[in-house]
This record gives C-alpha cells, structure tokens and sequence, in this order.
C-alpha cells in the first residue's frame, strides 16, 4: 500500500507535466512562466516534507497518509479550474503537497524491516512510487486522448478533466491506506501508547530539533537535493526538452521522457541492495561510501547526456543517468534510518526537503537566458562536486559496534527461517523415499 499510494501521488504530482504543451499554449505562457511554475511545483514541498516527518513521529504514518491523500486530492483536480497563469501557478503550488507523500513512504517501510534488508525496502517502496513520474509522462497525454478523441471535448477542456480524474483517484487512495494498513509491526500509535510501549506525544518535538542540530542530516540533505531534487526537475521538462530541442511531437516527447521516470522500477532498488550489501561487508561507512559513488557517477552521466544532440545518443545516455541518480536516492535512503533512530521522522522529513529544495535551486536556472543543455552541463558539475559531502557522514566506533549487531541479529532470524524451511524440505523428501520403499520393496535398495 506505500509504494502504492506514493505512486499514486507521484502520478498526481507531476501529471501537468506532460501536458504542459497544450497548457502553455492555451494560458499563453512565457518561459519564465513556465519557469516558475515548475518552482511552485516543488517550493512548498520542502516546508511540506519538515512538517510531515514530525507528524509521523506523533500520530503514525497510516493517519499521516490518509489525511495528505484526501486533502491533497483537492488541489489536483482543483487545477482544471484555472483560466490564468496566477491561479494555475497557485493550483501548481497547492499541488506540491503531496509531495511529502515520500516521507511517510520512507518513514513506514524503515519502521517495518528489519536493519539487514531496511535499505532495499526503502529503496523499493520509494522506487516504485518514483515510477509514478514516468508513467504520468505517457499516461496522462493518453488520459488527455481520451476525454479529447474519445469525448469529444476541447483540448482546454481535455486537461482540466484529465487531473479532475487524477484528483478522484488518490481520494480514493487516501480512505483505502486508512483501512489496509497499520503504523507499526505490534499495532498502530495509538495502541502503543496506550500499553507504554512508545514514547509519548511531548518527548518528539524534542527529539526532533536534537536531530535537526546533527550536521549529518544536513549533509544528507544536500545529497538528496543533488539526486532526488534533479529526478523532480528533470520529470518536470522532459517532455518540454526533448519537444522544443528534439522536434517531437507531444506523445513522443512524453514516452522518451517516460523512459527516466521508468527506471525506478529496479534502479532505485538496486541503490538500496547494494547499499545493503556495502553494510553488510563494511557497516555503516560501507553505505556512505557506495552513495559517494553513485553519485559521481549521477554528475558524469549528466554532464554527458547534456552534449548530446541526436536522439540516438541523447536516449542511452538519459538512461544511464537515470540509473545513477535512482541508485543514489536509494542509497541516501539506506543510511537514513541510522542517522537517530529515535527521531526517524525528523531525519527523514529533513532529508526529504533536501530534494525538494534541490529542485528549487535548479528550477530557476531553468526559467532564465541560459539554454536548457547547458544547464544540465552546469548541474552535473554541481552533482559531481556534491558527491564528497559522502566521506563526511561518519559514524562513532560505538554505533557501528551496535548496527553490525543489529544487522547481524536480523540476518540471523533470516537464517534460522531459512534453516526451518530447509529441514521442512528434507523431512519430506525423506518421508515421500520411505513412502515409496515400503510400497515398492523389490526397489527399495536403489534409494
């Protein structure tokens, strides 16, 4: 259901993007405008995601969901009404709320699995919530098709009923994750409280601001802004770039620009198990430093793809940097849940924001004189750089002590898990062999 309903409100976050060519066509929009709206789409996200990470930590990520889900369907479907380029760059703000649907993601799956399978969880259910942004870039512009050739309504009609239709399904989203599923392994928040089982309500606002005095958050924060936050704007003018710089048409422009939306579907995965993995051989600095790497390889594959000038070679080269810059957020995603356990919310509301505000930053370099391709040049410089902050998220010789036995304590139930189903197998292949001795004893020799 998490990875669900985050697909959900990343189909919904981002499903104007697509269709921002019959949008800015029929509100007259100038490049700064479109500029700014892809800000919008992501500034309120940032305050979003620091709140919704405290509300985690209070009332539990199934009620946290639920309500985001239902209110943010509002705004959605509420951006058909707008007939100015205000009152859509308002509806495009509102919007950016559900965003902080990914916190919540992250927060209920790290309070589910355990530390030696924790990063892949987290990467999987965040990975195939991201693919929500690639599938909106063919989707929608076949939603739009439909109300449009199927219908018969006007193109202006056509799109504002395409996000009517998206609004109606995250609501629906919202009262499903209210009755299917639950905050914790042992009950919901609630519950815990009740039986002394969880800290109270009052001791989070405190922990919250300790975590918020740790540099590593705000380490992580900038590395998330240089991966996650470059996902955002890149899902965000795509379909524009390979439109106005490739010379397609605005189905073709929307399925290429699906294609690094599509990679969340095993790259950001592949992030956490190697980060995972990187635990498991070299604890919690093995983890720091597999992000160092994906990240670089984030900056140099960016920087690349932005000298490409055919199709041929622009298509390899955007997958390729997809590949690096999911595994990198699933890599984030797998340190994350070690930096205070105590105010997981906290960490990864901060983190979260970190993203969002990396799309803010590269959003204005969007909106201004400078060509779209040499931005990519720019951030990919940027990226590259950002990818030593890794070598500062250090960790005590204590708490390596401590995760290394957590890790192994998990890795032990998987075993014995592993072991009783082994012994299960064995006890009956040994009873079909004498099953088959008795019923047969002329052969029973031969086995």
């Amino acid at each position: 259901m998490t990875w669900f309903a985050f697909f959900s409100c990343f189909f919904a976050w981002f499903g104007i993007a697509p269709l921002m060519i019959i949008v800015r066509d029929e509100l007259q929009l100038t490049k700064s405008q479109v500029g700014w709206s892809i800000i919008a789409s992501v500034a309120v996200t940032v305050f979003a995601r620091f709140f919704i990470g405290w509300l985690c930590d209070r009332i539990g990520p199934r009620l946290s969901y639920t309500y985001l889900l239902i209110f943010g369907a509002f705004p959605v479907a509420g951006i058909g009404l707008a007939d100015s380029f205000e009152l859509f760059l308002f509806f495009r703000l509102m919007i950016g709320v559900i965003g902080a649907s990914f916190v919540i993601t992250q927060y209920h799956t790290s309070v589910m699995f355990a530390p030696n399978v924790v990063g892949t969880a987290n990467a999987t259910s965040a990975g195939w919530g991201n693919l929500g942004g690639g599938v909106t870039q063919f989707a929608m512009p076949m939603v739009f098709s439909m109300f449009v050739v199927g219908f018969g309504f006007s193109e202006a009609v056509g799109w504002r009923l395409s996000m009517v239709f998206v609004g109606a399904v995250i609501f629906v989203v919202g009262i499903a994750y209210f009755f299917l599923t639950q905050d914790a392994p042992d009950g919901n928040y609630k519950e815990l409280r009740e039986k002394n089982m969880m800290p109270e309500k009052k001791s989070v606002t405190a922990d919250y601001f300790r975590a918020m005095s740790d540099y590593r958050v705000w380490i992580l924060f900038l590395i998330y802004g240089a991966c996650f936050g470059i996902e955002l704007t890149v899902n965000n003018v795509a379909a524009l770039y390979f439109y106005d710089y490739f010379d397609l048409s605005m189905v073709a422009a929307g399925a290429v620009a699906a294609s690094f939306g599509l990679m969340n579907i095993f790259a950001r995965t592949l992030g956490g198990i190697f980060g995972d993995n990187f635990g498991a051989l070299w604890g919690l600095k093995g983890r720091s430093f597999w992000l160092f790497v994906v990240l670089l390889g984030e900056g140099i594959a960016l920087m690349v793809f932005s000298q490409m000038q055919v199709l041929f070679l622009a298509l390899p080269m955007l997958i390729i940097f997809s590949l690096f810059t999911q595994m990198a957020e699933g890599a984030t995603y797998s340190v994350v849940p070690f930096i205070n356990k105590k105010a997981l919310g906290a960490v990864a509301g901060v983190v979260g924001a970190g993203g969002n505000a990396g799309a803010v930053a590269a959003g204005f370099l969007f909106k201004g004189a400078m060509e779209w391709n040499d931005v990519f040049m720019v951030i990919g410089i940027t990226v590259a750089c950002a990818s030593v902050l890794a070598f500062f998220i250090r960790f005590s010789s204590e708490q390596e002590e401590e995760e290394r036995a957590a890790f192994e304590a998990a890795a032990l139930q998987t075993l014995k898990v592993r072991a009783e189903r082994a012994n299960e197998a064995l006890a009956n292949s040994v009873r079909i062999v004498e099953e088959f001795n008795r019923a047969n004893p002329d052969k029973a020799k031969k086995y």
